[in-house]
């Protein structure tokens, strides 16, 4: 099937707006709020510090994930590449981006394809939740997933997004029944996230209700969709709008509250401006299993994979000095620790500090 311009020109003007320094929250992800005690005697070796974790059957090298950024295009297959080579490198999870193009028109297939270059790693699929309103259902939901031979499923809602976008899907009536279908039937775990306006405790309820495997808050405080879409818009009332509602939504810290106040174990990602290894640990310490990166990685992967790998260091780094100066030692240990010190709903700019 012939490819259509417009799609393969939208994802690639996403990565350019994504780039172009220009789409980001206003807000930070709230998770400076929230503070480790410091342990001046941590009783621990910093060359034992590990942090390895367990996620979905799989060892993790350490608890972080690639999030969901790109395919569709020339330039998105050269991304996902360099991120699924570092992936498999460095023992981590990776995310591909919407795969409804791919669905779509079939010579855009290999953009997404990495299994190939990254045997052994926690691969996600990805398709819009609103597609199942618009004649998708559980075949394409299989589909996606046997064509990157994935290992779970996204299905993302971004009806801010969504409605910001020229002849964007907005008709989300009746989209969890469909959810549950798909979560029923699919014959692999199906995880729901947010793009970037995260996730409410009534929404942790409805999701979980459903069956979903996990979620994905991917909360504000990184890159903004709504800010993406007026970028790209040149309809002056979508810009504008695009800046009013810029930094709408849940910021991650108050997601991860929202959803652990709903379910205690249900498997949890942390996304939204996550850029160190201390915000990994923070996200963690309130209740994610992995964190996830995507701006941080992006500039990076158009690049190489040395410069990927370099970008994981550094936050693989960050994360054991936090395990170490927490006195802690171990994504284990570490994981859901101070859940119950943090309050409900932190006020605005008010540290919390995170005590064992």
């Amino acid at each position: 099937m012939k490819k259509t311009p417009s799609i393969s020109q939208r994802k690639k003007r996403h990565i350019g707006a994504c780039l172009s320094g220009q789409a980001g929250s206003g807000r930070t992800n709230g998770l400076e709020r929230f503070r480790f005690d410091h342990q001046a005697l941590p009783e621990i070796d910093f060359g034992e510090v590990s942090p390895q974790t367990q996620f979905l059957g799989k060892t993790l090298g350490l608890p972080l994930m690639l999030s969901p950024m790109t395919g569709g295009c020339e330039a998105a297959a050269k991304i996902n590449q360099n991120l699924a080579r570092a992936a498999q490198a460095k023992g981590i999870a990776m995310g591909v981006g919407s795969q409804r193009a791919a669905l779509l028109h079939s010579d855009l297939r290999p953009t997404f394809r990495v299994r190939h270059v990254a045997p052994d790693i926690l691969l996600f699929a990805n398709l819009g939740a609103v597609q199942l309103n618009n004649g998708m259902g559980v075949r394409e939901c299989a589909e996606a997933v046997k064509m990157i031979e994935a290992d779970a499923l996204f299905l993302h809602l971004n009806p801010l997004q969504e409605v910001l976008q020229e002849n964007g899907d907005t008709n989300f009536s009746g989209l969890l029944r469909n959810i549950r279908q798909v979560c029923r039937a699919l014959d692999a775990p199906v995880f729901v996230r947010e793009v970037s306006s995260g996730i409410s405790r009534q929404v942790a309820q409805m999701l979980r209700d459903a069956g979903v495997a996990g979620i994905d808050v991917a909360g504000v405080g990184g890159t903004s969709w709504a800010k993406v879409e007026g970028l790209l818009s040149k309809n002056p009332r979508t810009r504008a709008l695009s800046e009013v509602y810029s930094d709408w939504g849940f910021d991650v810290a108050e997601s991860l509250l929202n959803v652990r106040a709903v379910d205690g174990k249900l498997p949890l990602i942390a996304s939204g401006g996550i850029r160190t290894g201390l915000d990994v640990a923070r996200a963690i310490g309130l209740g994610a299993d992995l964190a996830s990166v995507a701006a941080g990685v992006l500039k990076a992967a158009t690049k190489n994979t040395d410069a990927v790998i370099s970008e994981i260091d550094t936050v693989a780094e960050g994360l054991k000095v936090a395990l170490f100066a927490s006195g802690l030692g171990t994504v284990a240990r570490l994981k859901g620790h101070f859940l119950e010190a943090a309050p409900a709903a932190p006020e605005s700019g008010k540290v919390v500090a995170l005590r064992a």
